[in-house]
């Protein structure tokens, strides 16, 4: 079992999870965060951090687009193991359904 970041994170990107992380296995995209299947020990401790609730275990069902997107990205995207202030509309976009059509974006962000 590994720990998926969901659309739910797009545009809000809190980054409460990063600081909690105790094998810092984030990658930052330019409005999401995702973690590395391979790098996560299952610990649980980011899923209660996120304020968007954007963070689940990969054995929920559906969630299998959302392993994808974290594998192939965390590979991509640099690491963070910092929290930054989350974008100044976060809040706006909290709960927002349908984020990933209309708002995901591939490029990386700054990392570390």
């Amino acid at each position: 079992m590994t720990y998926v970041v969901t659309d739910a994170c797009i545009k809000c990107k809190y980054m409460d999870c990063v600081e909690v992380c105790p094998v810092d296995c984030f990658y930052e995209g330019d409005n999401m965060l995702v973690i590395n299947p391979s790098e996560c020990i299952d610990c649980g401790v980011c899923e209660p951090e996120c304020p968007a609730e954007a963070i689940l275990p990969d054995t929920e069902s559906g969630l299998e687009q959302w392993l994808e997107v974290n594998t192939t990205f965390s590979a991509q995207w640099p690491n963070i193991t910092r929290k930054r202030d989350a974008p100044a509309d976060a809040d706006e976009f909290k709960g927002v359904d349908g984020k990933y059509d209309k708002y995901f974006s591939p490029e990386p962000g700054q990392g570390d």
